[in-house]
């Protein structure tokens, strides 16, 4: 279409990199004689342009500059981060490999997360993340990375605590909650280094409570916190804080199909780290009660090659002389029936364990759970069954050995 077949009109073309407007007139108003001659160039300032033209000069303003940049909840998430991401660390391992020739070959071990909850440098993470490290590092949210020390491990809780040395920093670290006062629909959010992306904040809510998990080393975890805030690979040993900034949980696992977040995410409860990190600090494990005996699970060859009146159980296969189980009328095997199974010797003749403290126990894995909030000193029932009777009487436990230590 070419210029002359449009209607009068005015154009402006705005060249702002040199202030000149080509004004083209009708056809009518042309002063030359018709034609491409007819057209020319002049320069106009601002205060001539119409109305509609000056419009177009003019950039469009926002009218509601007053109105905050963020909602009132969206401050609140914004608030907890800017004040709690920099006592979220970064954990890397390094572990020992063989070679061929039984050669020591160091490589990368296990990435995840944790909190500073002492200013001395005591980080909080999960047992998993730095199972069998033989090195451990520490990044800071400046990006410095120091080496990290284990000082104490629970495997039964998934939980352990590393220590560094600040070197002169000071550290911003995260108070601990209460997570007996959490309740379904309670928004929280996670702070983690999911897929090596540091200090990244995902939100949700509580989505269930009390969930007994099975763990890896097949130990049952209880009263778990189930959310659906994103936790990935990474998030592992990381804090879930509630709208005040308070920790209530330490990411954990995810239930996933693919191996991403699919929104059903698990946390240690922290009232369960509140009990175990005084003694991991101190001692390096957790101080837990224990009944003075020789456990061994029944089986099923076992009961029917003894003819056993139960199918599950612990079989008392000793007791410790002197012990708290023999104090409290517990009868252990006799030698004299001693049986072989692999490497294990099983004296037959004991009483059956059925439960502990109202836990039921049909394995070791079991006994370790019914016990693992007890402390040395503290008083247990127990059932059991003996010449086919079922039996209850009372114990106060004793200190846990090191040889029954979970490991």
């Amino acid at each position: 279409m070419t210029l002359r077949a449009l209607k009068p009109t005015i154009y402006f073309i705005l060249a702002v990199s040199v202030g000149w407007v080509l004004h083209e007139a009708s056809d009518g108003a042309r002063s030359g004689a018709g034609g491409e001659e007819g057209r020319e160039i002049t320069s106009i300032s601002s205060d001539q342009l119409s109305e509609d033209a000056q419009d177009l000069l003019t950039p469009p303003v926002a009218t509601d500059l007053a109105a905050p940049a963020a909602s009132a909840t969206e401050e609140a998430v914004i608030s907890v981060y800017e004040e709690r991401n920099a006592a979220v660390v970064n954990i890397t391992t390094e572990t020992v490999a063989y070679n061929w020739f039984l050669e020591a070959v160091p490589q990368e071990g296990s990435t995840g997360s944790g909190s500073i909850i002492d200013d001395r440098g005591y980080v909080l993470t999960n047992y998993h993340v730095v199972d069998g490290a033989s090195r451990v590092f520490v990044t800071l949210a400046n990006g410095d990375q120091l080496v990290g020390d284990v000082v104490g491990a629970d495997a039964e809780n998934d939980l352990a605590v590393v220590k560094f040395d600040p070197e002169g920093r000071d550290l911003d670290t995260i108070p601990m909650g209460n997570s007996d006062t959490l309740r379904v629909g309670q928004h929280v959010m996670a702070i983690g280094n999911p897929f090596g992306l540091d200090r990244t904040l995902t939100t949700g809510i509580v989505s269930g409570l009390g969930r007994p998990l099975r763990a890896r080393n097949d130990l049952v975890i209880r009263d778990m916190i189930q959310t659906d805030a994103s936790i990935n690979p990474g998030n592992s040993g990381g804090p879930l804080l509630d709208s005040r900034g308070r920790m209530v949980g330490i990411a954990t696992m995810i239930f996933s199909p693919s191996g991403g977040s699919v929104g059903i995410g698990f946390a240690v409860p922290v009232n369960t780290a509140r009990r175990v990190v005084p003694d991991l600090i101190e001692y390096g494990v957790v101080r837990r009660g224990w009944i003075d005996i020789i456990p061994r699970p029944l089986f099923p060859r076992l009961v029917e090659y003894a003819q056993l009146p139960r199918d599950s159980g612990l079989l008392v296969s000793e007791v410790v002389p002197g012990g708290n189980a023999e104090d409290a009328g517990l009868r252990g095997g006799s030698p004299a029936e001693a049986v072989r199974y692999g490497r294990t010797v099983i004296y037959l003749g004991g009483d059956i364990i059925t439960a502990v403290d109202g836990v039921a126990v049909a394995s070791i894995a079991n006994l370790y759970e019914a016990l693992e909030d007890k402390r040395p000193g503290d008083v247990v029932s127990v059932e059991f069954v003996r010449d086919g009777d079922l039996m209850e009487t009372r114990i106060r436990l004793s200190e846990r050995p090191s040889q029954f230590q979970w490991d």
